[in-house]
């Protein structure tokens, strides 16, 4: 899915990702838990619109499964 994004969506990706190295509860990513299909997932925001969907699979160990729009990824 990353590598399907226009290259000014995947450098700002990278820019949250630094961010959420920082501090993954800064304001600006507005991390969530999410429910439905992605219940014991989390989200942060990317864009406006596109969201970044992780998994923390073990204490200091997130893997970014899935990024898109809010509706391709919640509808």
């Amino acid at each position: 899915m990353f590598k399907k994004q226009p290259a000014w969506i995947q450098d700002k990706f990278e820019e949250r990702v630094y961010l959420f190295q920082q501090n993954m509860y800064h304001s600006l990513l507005n991390n969530h838990a999410l429910n439905g299909i992605w219940f014991g997932n989390k989200s942060i925001n990317v864009t406006g619109n596109i969201r970044a969907v992780f998994e923390e699979i073990s204490e200091g160990h997130i893997e970014f499964v899935a990024i898109g729009t809010h509706s391709e990824l919640y509808s």
